[in-house]
């Protein structure tokens, strides 16, 4: 297991980490856009539920493709909180800069949100809330299992240094795994997996229902994959120290 790097405060003055916020920014904006996006169109067409579903788990897998494609080498396009997590417990990124991450998250996450209400003529962006019959309780571990997935997919297909011929793949892979998430579990817990995702929505259409399940679950999940994969998955032959380049 890598030793979690604290960093320092000097960080955010360094050119590539302000780089790395800009970018990291603009992509979560696209990304929290585009699916809470798209779940504002499926419910404005009304269609079958079913549908809608796969329409919305769609939307999420490729442009969460895409956007870790078109940040990687940059910020490492993480645009969620539970996956800067998941890489700080690997010690790939340091404690100073996942907060920096944090809050640029969240940030873009709100604007995104602002933005499609307006340009929407004042539509509310749905919040992610439980289902009716789902207890807390279920919702957490539903998120513990579907964030843990998507970090599992992320390290073995992105950070793992013997991904082998799953290189240049990482960004498809995760993107898909992030739709089939969405199909297996948005008609239960809304399958978040993101706390920028649900943060976003939330704030902006003042629905904070069963808000605390999506970070409490998907925080747990990211962390405890990027702990055991690091721990078991890993071999270095050499011991890394958390640079300034995320993944």
């Amino acid at each position: 297991m890598a030793k979690i790097a604290l960093g320092n405060g000097s960080e955010a003055l360094q050119s590539d980490c302000i780089q790395a916020l800009i970018v990291e920014f603009i992509c979560t904006f696209l990304f929290v856009f585009t699916g809470v996006g798209a779940a504002m169109a499926t419910d404005q067409l009304q269609g079958n539920a079913l549908v809608g579903l796969f329409f919305v788990a769609m939307a999420h897998a490729l442009v969460v493709g895409v956007m870790i494609s078109a940040g990687l080498r940059i910020s490492g396009a993480h645009l969620n909180p539970a996956v800067t997590l998941g890489l700080l417990m690997g010690g790939n990124i340091t404690v100073i800069r996942s907060l920096l991450y944090l809050i640029d998250q969240l940030l873009a996450s709100v604007a995104a949100c602002a933005l499609l209400t307006y340009l929407t003529g004042g539509l509310t962006t749905p919040a992610h809330t439980l289902a009716s019959g789902v207890g807390y309780g279920q919702g957490v571990i539903m998120e513990i299992i579907l964030t843990f997935s998507l970090l599992f997919t992320v390290y073995a297909t992105i950070v793992d240094p013997k991904k082998g011929n799953l290189e240049g793949l990482g960004p498809l892979l995760t993107g898909l795994v992030v739709g089939a998430n969405i199909m297996a579990g948005g008609s239960f817990s809304g399958a978040s997996m993101n706390p920028a995702r649900s943060f976003g929505p939330a704030l902006v259409s003042g629905n904070w229902s069963d808000h605390w399940v999506y970070w409490v679950g998907p925080l747990i999940g990211g962390g405890l994959a990027g702990f055991i994969y690091d721990t078991f998955f890993i071999v270095r032959t050499h011991v890394p120290i958390a640079t300034q380049e995320p993944f």
